[in-house]
């Protein structure tokens, strides 16, 4: 018969469902579950370089005043920061450019790019491809953030500082300036330090010519030499 009922041997073996709980006590369930906990970050963006908000704010409106500008695009402004370390005893043995690139990579707070020789030069045992140094460009919040710390603690700690020089233009707004170690970068252990090594820190912009250049890093603070 139809209404007849299947065997019990044949019923799937079911298991008793737990019973639901209020409504109001599963809202109160997933607010507890979905709320993060004391250790949670309340703010997980990063903070602006301070360097960086006052040229917005200050820096350029004053140089749009002094050189004349209607533009706010035509404002020079920062493009780029190369920090290049040679490391020459690295032709006679190749573990010396670990340091450096170490070195570099505390000092900046991005990873270094090793240089090779583009072509040999037999006077100097070296060969093309071998690794000679160590290099960073920095660009955005690092560049400020590094330009900011290069004038208010790195250049100040420079025994006898009496200002840099104001002859290191290219002729084309970039700037470079001549570092003897790197123990004036505060990240530097002393301690850790098997020899010194010195760096070019060019600073590119995009100023028309050498005295735009010369405004827009003295109003960021480039101390120069009177």
């Amino acid at each position: 018969m139809a209404d007849e009922q299947k065997p019990e041997s044949h019923k799937k073996d079911e298991q008793p469902k737990k019973p639901k709980p209020p409504k109001g006590e599963q809202k109160a369930r997933g607010a507890a579950e979905e709320k993060p906990g004391p250790e949670a970050p309340r703010h997980t963006a990063k903070e602006r370089p301070r360097l960086r908000t006052r040229f917005e704010k200050e820096v350029a409106v004053a140089l749009m005043k002094e050189l004349e500008l209607k533009n706010p695009m035509a404002v020079p402004r920062l493009n780029k920061i190369v920090v290049n370390m040679g490391v020459g005893e690295a032709t006679q043995n190749a573990k010396i450019i670990d340091p450096a690139v170490n070195e570099l990579g505390q000092i900046t707070g991005q990873r270094p790019v090793v240089t090779k020789a583009k072509k040999s030069i037999a006077a100097f045992k070296v060969r093309e491809g071998m690794p000679i140094g160590a290099m960073v460009t920095l660009r955005g919040d690092r560049m400020y953030e590094f330009f900011d710390r290069l004038v208010s603690i790195v250049l100040p700690r420079v025994r006898d500082f009496k200002g840099v020089s104001t002859k290191s233009f290219d002729g084309r707004g970039n700037y470079t300036l001549g570092l003897h170690d790197q123990l004036i970068f505060p990240e530097i252990d002393y301690a850790k330090v098997d020899k010194l090594k010195g760096m070019n820190v060019t600073i590119v912009t995009t100023a028309r010519s050498d005295e735009q250049a010369r405004q827009l890093l003295k109003h960021l603070g480039m101390p120069f030499r009177a």
